[in-house]
């Protein structure tokens, strides 16, 4: 076993200004959630095995904030501090996502699964 975090959480904290159509996670919340999650990870013990980390754009800032964890690849938008503990029940200690909140691969790229150019990341073991 690898001595590594189980998952990592990243949270988008980019701030593209207030004037930008397009919106930024760091002005609509993401500041906010970042913080609730490393508290309440730390709250539940789970700090040393869970890892939520500050990122710059995540190239989804209409969805802000954006977290992505890994290493399920699930990515969710509009994701507020209110929904954190629905985060770390249902997702990190259930293994399940948060449907409402889970945002597709055709809303992430703007293309299917099926017809995504490259393969899956598969780890051996």
């Amino acid at each position: 076993m690898s001595a590594s975090y189980q998952r990592m959480i990243f949270v988008c904290l980019n701030d593209r200004g207030e004037d930008n159509p397009k919106g930024s996670c760091g002005r609509s919340g993401g500041v906010e959630l970042l913080e609730r999650l490393r508290a309440d990870l730390h709250e539940r013990g789970l700090k040393r095995v869970v890892r939520a980390v500050g990122t710059r754009c995540l190239g989804q800032c209409s969805r802000g904030p954006v977290a992505c964890v890994q290493p399920e690849d699930v990515w969710y938008g509009g994701i507020q501090a209110d929904d954190v503990e629905e985060l770390i029940e249902t997702h990190v200690l259930g293994g399940r996502p948060v449907g409402r909140l889970e945002l597709g691969q055709r809303q992430l790229t703007g293309i299917s699964e099926e017809d995504h150019p490259l393969p899956r990341f598969e780890r051996g073991e």
